[in-house]
């Protein structure tokens, strides 16, 4: 075919492209290609359209013939890594990505799509200056400063973040993501009403975003002012928020006593404390009735997520991948039992667990509180968290109390010997408390500064990544100075590099002071450990009264309170005995050793009859409703 002929069946291929007239497109695409195999337009130009009409193996074939043709073409560059990452091939997209902006450093989607693939292969930190070159190349684009502010924010740069967020609202005062960034970036800084009511403004605009609903959940229960019926209120929203599951056709066969496959999703299979919990529950579980099967969902990979994938007979990495194909490698892999570890906490799916992606469905360790999912079939929880009777009436899932004390307490290997309490130096009774700061509410400041009251001179020690930000020690020493407290008395640290550094500081501290209405967990296991008594306040609801199952199965109910003087008395009365307290601190470590936190065999044995149980029940309704099961696929 002449040259002209083949420029003008091009351009005719690019006008019918332009007019959304695809199939006609792509046939005279497919006619150049034929003509005039060396075309890079005519390739790169196919592999757009393909890639536009979500045949993804079509885009991937044409993109890459064009790169060939043409690799000095920074918008073919960028496409190809579009295609692969929208087939999941993250790293292979980012090296895509990298080329394009090199190619043509003034591509702002380049960088763009690098920060968003650095995000989820490297992490937010990684993002964040992919991200500032978007708000640089285009200031006036919003997506680039909601996103840069996400970045910031998960990054653990809450001001840069919200400043970020203030430009991006003030381009488009209505955008979503922005609002829903600025609200995690104030829960972040302790602002609990202002995140509450930027997450209503979203919710307001937009009642199907849902990671915005989840998110003001999590937030709901760092209030005091909220009641635990409010709280399920809201948790059934969500539910029915989110759209209705299909109607389920298993490929399960509903045989009670075989080998299961048991799946874990979860974004926290890291140095984080959903793994410490979970990792002594895997080491003793047995093998020959679970088979194990664990999907991360979170870029960062560790040392303890490599431990963790050596307990697995296979491991996922979900970072980064869309919904759609999380969900389709989740039923190709037909789990019979499908565990969620994150609730409503950051980078849930739970919109996934709604569309029941398998026969038995069950939420455990990271969140305090019912999903709200009809679909998720069962929540696991002890008598002490969830009392019997009044806490099922608040929940739509089974609560399942499967053990004395829902946790599983491994301690750090490299965790410093128990130091004697500081104050039987003569020096003053120390207080202290290292939860994540954002659970310290105002109730918890006002009861605090009672102890502080009670006990003349003592001094309070508070350490959270939170505080070194100075805007915020000056609120929180500003607070303190209203309750009658001289800032003088309280010391604020931040994150400390590493977890034994971390405990180390216990050493600084006489009596750990829990916080209310949402207690500690790990930190009330790292106190105890430590040698350092924890007093608590016992409410009406799982997240108030974690401290007290804690205490309860380390063999101290003596340190829970049942109101605000009673937590002042206990925690005075540890402070007057300093012989006392002594002895306390040098045998906490034996009471925990004692205690079912660190029988991890009977507690990974108790685990997996909840598991069996569940099945069990699964399969005694599959016999008596009439379905059509299919075979399993054999491995």
């Amino acid at each position: 075919m002449p040259a002209a002929n083949l420029q003008r069946l091009l351009e005719e291929a690019l006008a019918e492209h332009r007019a959304g007239r695809l199939p006609a497109a792509e046939k005279k695409y497919a006619q150049v290609r034929r003509a005039a195999p060396g075309s890079f337009d005519a390739f790169h130009l196919s592999g757009f359209l393909a890639l536009q009409e979500k045949r993804l193996a079509d885009a991937l074939g044409l993109l890459q013939r064009a790169r060939q043709l043409n690799p000095r073409s920074a918008l073919c560059a960028l496409r190809l890594a579009h295609a692969l990452k929208t087939m999941g091939r993250l790293a292979e997209a980012l090296e895509a990505a990298q080329e394009a902006a090199t190619l043509d450093p003034a591509l702002a989607d380049a960088h763009f799509c690098l920060g968003e693939l650095a995000a989820a292969l490297r992490g937010f930190a990684a993002a964040a200056p992919h991200l500032r070159r978007v708000t640089e190349l285009q200031p006036q684009a919003v997506d680039g400063w909601a996103n840069l502010g996400v970045a910031l924010a998960q990054s653990n740069d809450a001001p840069g973040a919200l400043d970020c967020f203030d430009r991006a609202l003030a381009l488009d005062p209505a955008n979503a993501q922005a609002l829903t960034g600025r609200a995690l970036a104030l829960q972040a800084e302790h602002r609990t009403a202002e995140a509450l009511a930027d997450y209503a403004r979203v919710l307001a605009k937009d009642p199907a975003r849902h990671e915005a609903r989840s998110a003001r959940l999590l937030a709901l229960h760092y209030s005091d002012a909220v009641g635990r019926e409010e709280l399920f209120r809201e948790h059934l929203a969500f539910g029915a928020a989110v759209e209705p599951p299909p109607e389920p056709r298993w490929t399960n066969e509903p045989e009670p006593g075989r080998r299961l496959r048991v799946a874990f999703l979860s974004p926290d299979l890291r140095a984080h404390p959903i793994a410490y919990f979970l990792e002594p529950l895997l080491a003793h579980l047995d093998r020959t009735a679970f088979e194990i099967f664990l999907y991360h969902d979170h870029a960062v990979v560790d040392a303890i997520s490599q431990r963790l994938r050596g307990q697995a007979a296979q491991w996922r990495d979900f970072a980064g991948v869309p919904a759609g194909r999380v969900e389709a490698i989740i039923r190709a892999d037909a789990p019979d039992i499908l565990v969620d570890l994150a609730g409503h906490t950051g980078f849930n799916r739970l919109p996934l667990f709604a569309q029941r992606l398998a026969p038995v469905q069950m939420t455990y360790l990271g969140y305090p509180d019912t999903t709200g999912l009809r679909a998720m079939d069962y929540r696991l929880v002890d008598a002490i968290t969830d009392p019997v009777g009044e806490a099922d009436a608040l929940a739509t899932e089974e609560l399942v109390r499967f053990a004395p004390v829902g946790w599983a307490y491994a301690p750090p290997a490299d965790a410093p010997a128990v130091a004697p309490p500081p104050a039987a130096k003569d020096g003053p009774v120390t207080f202290g408390c290292f939860n994540n700061f954002a659970k310290v509410s105002d109730a918890t400041l006002r009861g605090w500064a009672g102890v502080l009251a009670a006990v003349p001179g003592s001094r309070l020690l508070l350490k959270d990544r939170a505080l070194t930000q100075p805007a915020q020690q000056e609120r929180v020493r500003a607070r303190f100075a209203e309750l009658g407290i001289d800032g003088g008395r309280i010391e604020l640290l931040g994150r400390t590099s590493g977890l034994a550094a971390h405990l180390a500081h216990y050493a600084r501290m006489d009596i750990a002071l829990d916080a209310f209405p949402y207690h500690g967990t790990t930190t009330t296991c790292e106190a105890l450990w430590m040698g350092r008594p924890v007093v608590t306040l016992c409410g009406d609801r799982h997240a108030s009264r974690v401290g007290a199952s804690l205490l309860t199965a380390a063999g101290h109910p003596e340190w829970i309170a049942e109101d605000w003087a009673d937590y002042t008395r206990i925690a005075a009365g540890l402070a007057a005995d300093l012989s006392m307290l002594a002895k306390i601190s040098g045998g906490l470590r034996s009471d925990m050793e004692c205690s079912p936190l660190l029988d991890h065999p009977r507690q990974a044995a108790r685990f997996g009859a909840a598991l069996r149980d569940g099945w069990a029940r699964w399969c005694d309704e599959s016999a008596s409703v009439p379905v059509m099961f299919e075979p399993m696929p054999t491995r």
